[in-house]
């Protein structure tokens, strides 16, 4: 099945055909810059805008840096984007075989992050080291932490988002959830009076660390130094740490 979904996912792709490249030129003739993010992913991004989401804020912060207005083009999939005429994603993996069917061009890593353990705060677990066949833990159907995790002989529970194991952990119905640091930081920020305790990554595991970048639909060369460049300065300010600090996320330095 899993074969399948790829051949279908590749079919549809081949189908956009060579895209011109939006050049920098084009964008700031335009003054327009259009980010594509998901309507209802908070902490990432909320078409109510309120609070808006670390993406859109970023996604304005960039926009200043290239002297233009922010368009926003609200997606649920990756594979809209084309037809929405965006330019950026943010939080994306830094990789480019993790980027293969998108096409994305990617920029240089702003910060780093994975998959951690969200747990209660008196868990005698420490680490993913600690988990055994009497430790159930929360993972996101068909990711690759179902699958190192079951590969360990522990016992899962499958959900379809993040915030979904992380309720159920808060319920009791789990022994810990492996999330992203964002996901659990959002949630905690949140849910003051019942904070979890998150767990460090475990950078052992290559699979379940990575950096992250933007993501570029059709950019040329100007452009892509152009992001490179804004990001530099937002993260040399600490423009970057205190607007994903606001959603109470700590950002680690991309490796």
């Amino acid at each position: 099945m899993k074969a399948i979904l790829s051949l279908m996912v590749g079919a549809v792709i081949g189908l956009w055909g060579p895209v011109q490249a939006r050049t920098l030129d084009a964008i700031r003739s335009s003054s327009v810059l259009g980010l594509c993010a998901h309507p209802n992913s908070l902490p990432f991004a909320s078409k109510a805008g309120d609070p808006p989401g670390f993406q859109v804020e970023l996604g304005q912060a960039l926009a200043r840096e290239l002297g233009v207005s922010l368009r926003l083009d609200w997606i649920i999939t990756q594979y809209q984007m084309r037809s929405t005429g965006c330019d950026i994603l943010l939080d994306v993996i830094a990789d480019r075989e993790a980027q293969g069917e998108t096409r994305l061009r990617i920029s240089k890593p702003y910060y780093r992050t994975g998959v951690a353990l969200a747990v209660p705060p008196f868990s005698t677990l420490a680490s993913f080291q600690s988990l055994n066949e009497h430790t159930k833990v929360g993972v996101q159907v068909g990711s690759v932490a179902a699958m190192i995790i079951s590969r360990r002989h522990v016992p899962t529970s499958t959900f379809g988002f993040e915030s979904d194991s992380l309720d159920a952990l808060l319920n009791h119905e789990i022994d810990a959830a492996a999330v992203t640091p964002t996901a659990a930081s959002y949630f905690n920020l949140t849910h003051p009076d019942k904070a979890l305790r998150i767990l460090d990554r475990d950078e052992s595991v290559t699979d379940l660390n990575w950096n992250v970048a933007v993501g570029m639909v059709r950019p040329d060369d100007a452009f892509r130094e152009a992001i490179d460049g804004a990001l530099e300065r937002l993260r040399n300010d600490g423009a970057i740490d205190r607007i994903y600090g606001r959603y109470g996320v700590v950002l680690q330095a991309p490796r």
